[in-house]
Formats: structure tokens, C-alpha cells, sequence
């Protein structure tokens, strides 16, 4: 039986690495002008090193899909033409789109390359699923308001279409995520599908009485007002068997603007829930949940895949808090008097005698700071909030290039 694929982001080229390194079968990754995340950290994936990037993820035998899925203007067509070779050599496995225009130019100078077919397009039944088959696509990526027994339906009436599904990260309160108030309220300068949302659904909201122009009032009790339009993430991980049966070929997590220790906690995750699932089907998913909440999140919600249709909102929150505080990425090891230290930069501060959790591609383990070092070898009790220093542990990491640290356990918050 076929394994379902596990299919990351990658925002720039380290982190297409590490979510392939922490689990990801296949990742999907943009360019910055004809995709649906504006990147602005990292080394960014553009058309001079497109190829780079998915030469890379070959190299570690994953899948790489290119993502052209914005709605274009004139100028985007144009624009795409003038860029076409360099896409044809760059070789991605497959492209995904939204625009109609984008699609007959792909299909005119890629004929060979598969097509995806973006959530954008609100994809509901089967009949479109076979719309889009006919139209040449060889996989559709479904909208996030069908619930599992939807998509199982979809996947008999249409079973040699692969289908794409959502199962974690953030949700857009429009329908799967197509969006006028972004534009709106930057006077179109921060067009959210043309990739550069302003996120508007996680801003605080008061109401005003018409002819009480200067008056604000709360929506609910609270002094912030209400982040009303402000979805909870998608969290599907109790699920999972259930996707698989209905025939799910791709689990997807959102997040290409999310942060590398994001993404690569995320991807091992899923990896270590999917492989266990396989193994033992009745097996129990909380402690992969777990993990989920130590990373940022705005609260988890199930969505619509059960069919209740919650989308549950995060009146409270707008920005995603972690359960966990990421501490620091591993940036090398040296031999001093006689000891193994790890060099780092520390995002979040650390005392000397802490207990801390490090992560791998193949580990996780608690440990304890023996020690810290400034450049100078000078003795330290605090790693500061971006200090470069040397750290002793008391378990070294056997895969330290990819490892990352974190604290120990789950903060709850109200």
C-alpha cells in the first residue's frame, strides 16, 4: 500500500532542508512574485536560484512542487513568459495554480509537467474534481470546508485523481482562502492574493455606532476588543486514520511564513504520527498533539473535517503562542581545553543548570547546561537573547547539525 505523502513549505532554502531532514516527503515552495506568501527572512527562493532549491530537495530524494498560484494580471502573464525557461530548468515535480491563464501557459510550454490545482479554486465535489482532471490537472488540492466522509466521496467518484488535503496551520477566515479585505484596507498596495496579505482576520476589532463616530465599544468583555475574524488553526492529527481511509494522497501543513523551528517540529511530527499509524492503526494520537502544542499555534481546532463545520475562532488571539520557547539552532561543535562544545545563538534566554529539550531529525531527549562560554572562553550564567556562545551539555546531540533546543514541557495559556 501507498504510503500518504507528507508535503511541508519551504519559505527559503533552509527551510526546505529541514522540514526534508525532519520528516517531509515532498515540499512546496514559491517565488516571490507569483505565489501566495511574500517572504522576507531567509535565504528567499527566486528565479536565480529556483533551480538550486529543487536540485536540492532531489538530491534527498524528496519531491519539490512550485507553487504559481496567485491570480494574475496582465503583467503577471507577461512576466511569467519572459520566466518560463528558467521554471523548465529548474525541473520542479509538478506546479501548482489557481488562474486559468497561468495554467494554458504552462500547458503550452510544460506539457509534461503535472499540474496541481490550488485550494483557491474552492474545490467542493466531484464533478469539478473531474472538471479539473479533464482539464489535464493530476492532483487537486481541496478546499478546507469538506469534512472527511466529503472527501472520501470525492476520492471514490474520482479515484485515479490524486487529492491534496489541508491537516495543520493557519486558516484564513475566507472561503479556503480567498480574500478581498487585505486590499481593501491597504488601498490595494498589499493585495493578499497576489501573496501579500496584511492579515487583516488577526487584527482587534471594536464596534462604532454610526453617529457615534468617536465612541468604541467592545464587542465582547475585554479591554483589546475582539480579534472576531480571527480562525483557530488546523489541527488534524486525531484524524489522520481517518483521512487515510477516505483515500487522501497528500497530508499538506500550511506555514511557509512560519519559523524554521516551526516547521522542522512540525514536520517530525506528523512524520513519527504517519509512520506509527502504519505500524499500529489503533494507535493513540495525544502525545504527537502534544508536540503540536509546543509550537506557535492560535488555539487547534478540527474545522470543518468533521462535518460540524466549527471553525472556531480565537477571540483572545491573534498571534500564535507556543507551548514550548525555542532556545536555539546548533551551528557547529570545536574541541576547547579538552571539551565538546556546541556553538549557538541563543533566541531565547538560558540560565546555566537548566534542563532543556533538544530535537533532531532523529532524536529528542532532555539534558541539562553544564556549562556556557562567550567567544573569549570567559564563563557565563545567562545566554542572553541573541548571544553567540558555547554551550556543554550533559547529553550531546548525535545529529547536532540539524538539532534545535527547547524548554521542557507544555505552558498552558488562558
Amino acid at each position: 500500500m501507498k504510503k500518504v505523502e507528507l508535503l511541508l513549505p519551504a519559505g527559503n532554502i533552509e527551510k526546505l532542508e529541514y522540514a526534508i531532514r525532519y520528516g517531509a516527503d515532498a515540499v512546496y515552495l514559491g517565488v516571490v512574485d507569483f505565489s501566495l506568501r511574500a517572504m522576507r527572512k531567509g535565504e528567499l527562493i527566486t528565479f536565480e536560484n529556483l533551480k538550486q532549491a529543487i536540485d536540492l530537495a532531489h538530491s534527498l530524494g524528496k519531491k519539490a512542487y512550485m507553487t504559481l498560484n496567485i491570480f494574475a494580471f496582465n503583467k503577471d502573464i507577461k512576466h511569467l513568459e519572459e520566466c518560463i525557461e528558467i521554471i523548465k530548468d529548474a525541473n520542479p515535480d509538478a506546479i501548482l495554480v489557481s488562474d486559468f491563464g497561468i495554467m494554458r501557459l504552462l500547458k503550452k510550454y510544460m506539457p509534461d509537467t503535472d499540474l496541481h490545482i490550488s485550494t483557491q479554486t474552492n474545490i467542493l465535489n466531484y464533478e469539478c474534481v473531474k472538471f479539473w482532471q479533464d482539464m489535464g490537472a493530476t492532483r487537486v488540492v481541496l478546499a478546507r470546508e469538506l469534512s472527511i466522509p466529503e472527501i472520501a466521496e470525492i476520492k471514490k467518484q474520482v479515484p485515479d485523481m490524486e487529492v491534496e488535503c489541508f491537516i495543520h496551520g493557519a486558516q484564513c477566515v475566507s472561503f479556503s482562502g480567498r480574500c478581498l479585505l487585505s486590499d481593501y484596507f491597504t488601498q490595494g498596495e498589499r493585495i493578499s492574493n497576489q501573496g501579500n496579505c496584511c492579515q487583516p482576520c488577526r487584527w482587534s476589532y471594536k464596534l462604532v455606532e454610526e453617529t457615534r463616530p468617536n465612541e468604541y465599544y467592545e464587542i465582547n468583555e475585554g479591554v483589546h476588543g475582539t480579534h472576531i475574524l480571527s480562525p483557530k488553526d488546523l489541527c488534524l492529527v486525531h484524524h489522520l486514520k481517518e483521512m487515510i481511509d477516505a483515500g487522501v494522497d497528500s497530508f499538506k501543513v500550511e506555514g511557509r511564513t512560519k519559523s524554521l523551528y516551526y516547521v522542522s517540529a512540525v514536520a517530525k511530527t506528523y512524520r513519527e504520527a504517519i509512520d506509527e499509524l502504519y505500524d499500529n492503526p489503533n494507535a493513540d494520537m495525544s502525545r504527537y498533539f502534544d508536540e503540536l502544542k509546543k509550537v506557535g499555534n492560535r488555539g487547534y481546532t478540527t474545522g470543518f473535517a468533521l462535518g460540524d463545520g466549527a471553525g472556531e475562532y480565537s477571540y483572545d488571539l491573534s498571534k500564535g503562542l507556543a507551548g514550548a520557547d525555542f532556545l536555539f539552532e546548533f551551528h557547529g561543535k570545536e574541541k576547547i581545553n579538552g571539551e565538546d562544545l556546541y556553538f549557538v545563538k541563543i533566541k531565547n534566554k538560558i540560565l546555566l543548570n537548566d534542563d532543556i529539550e533538544i530535537i533532531s531529525p532523529s532524536e529528542q531527549f532532555t539534558t541539562e547546561v553544564l556549562a556556557i562560554y562567550d567567544k573569549n572562553g570567559e564563563k557565563l550564567d545567562v545566554g542572553n537573547t541573541n548571544a553567540e556562545v558555547y554551550i556543554k551539555f550533559a547529553q550531546e546531540p548525535k545529529d547536532y547539525q540539524y538539532a534545535m533546543a527547547r524548554t521542557i514541557g507544555i505552558k498552558e495559556f488562558t
